[in-house]
């Protein structure tokens, strides 16, 4: 598989106050809850704020040089990628995809106007007009799947290998495969149905997340990217069809009633 590309930024607010701790090993590792406010447009065409709430690991020597800066209710930049890990527990497979981050900045308030952030239900600081772009290159891991929302709007959805090389501590050559979900809604989505597995595309979206309840009711959490827009891609002798590369991959709309968490159903 040809190298990937696997970027997140993210601005945001702490909504706590991060905690450093240390691997056995002596590593050091700092977790960040950041949310933020994001403007998506509609089906009826209105700019909406949507809140996002992500967790944002650090390591090594940025994650001690951070811990004395950063509290709750402080404005960040993450630059980063996101990182796919899979377990077993219990006989059952687990996986999530977290956020690893390569650099952290600490923003200031004094270049906006107004108030910064919004309080949301649980007293914490969600800053507006936040940041949330992901971008992926890779390949699909199925053929797509469309489908219709109950109020009609199209959806596709698709998942995503992108391969990473690395260099390990010994000097070693190293790949890691990192999978990721995909949903695109609308024109979009009617046009990307046609992917198929292997077909190598571009990706520009929010990463999002969602849940639901598996079969003995517990209640299970997922983290996703919600496409606004898709580039088909060439390589070696991979292509997909002349029909879909004709079309324009862009599409601002979303159905957000059906796409996004409700505020209180997120895990922090």
């Amino acid at each position: 598989m040809a190298k990937g590309l696997n970027n997140i930024h993210l601005a945001g607010t702490l909504t706590q106050n991060p905690e450093l701790k240390y691997t056995p090993a002596g590593l050091a590792v700092l977790e960040m809850n950041l949310a933020g406010n994001d403007h998506v447009i509609g089906n009826d065409n209105t700019m909406r704020e949507l809140a996002w709430y992500h967790r944002v690991t650090v390591f090594g020597t940025i994650a001690e040089n951070l811990a004395n800066q950063l509290s709750a209710g402080t404005p960040v930049f993450v630059e980063g990628t996101l990182n796919y890990r899979s377990w077993e527990t219990e006989g059952q497979k687990r996986s999530s995809l977290d956020i690893k981050a390569q650099r952290v900045e600490v923003l200031s308030f004094e270049s906006r106007k107004g108030e910064s952030t919004v309080v949301d239900s649980k007293g914490q600081h969600r800053l507006k007009n936040a940041m949330n772009e992901v971008r992926l290159i890779g390949n699909l891991t199925r053929d797509a799947e469309l489908r219709y929302t109950s109020s009609g709007h199209a959806v596709t959805r698709f998942g995503l290998a992108i391969n990473e090389r690395y260099t390990d501590k010994s000097g070693a050559e190293q790949e890691k495969t990192h999978f990721v979900d995909v949903n695109v809604w609308h024109a979009t989505a009617e046009t990307c149905s046609q992917l198929k597995k292997g077909d190598p595309i571009f990706v520009i979206g929010r990463l999002v997340n969602d849940n639901w309840t598996d079969q003995e009711g517990n209640k299970r959490y997922t983290t996703k990217v919600e496409g606004l827009r898709v580039e088909f891609l060439t390589r070696g002798n991979r292509s997909v069809s002349q029909a879909a590369k004709q079309n324009v991959l862009s599409d601002q709309q979303l159905d957000i009633d059906e796409a996004f968490v409700p505020e209180e159903s997120l895990p922090f």
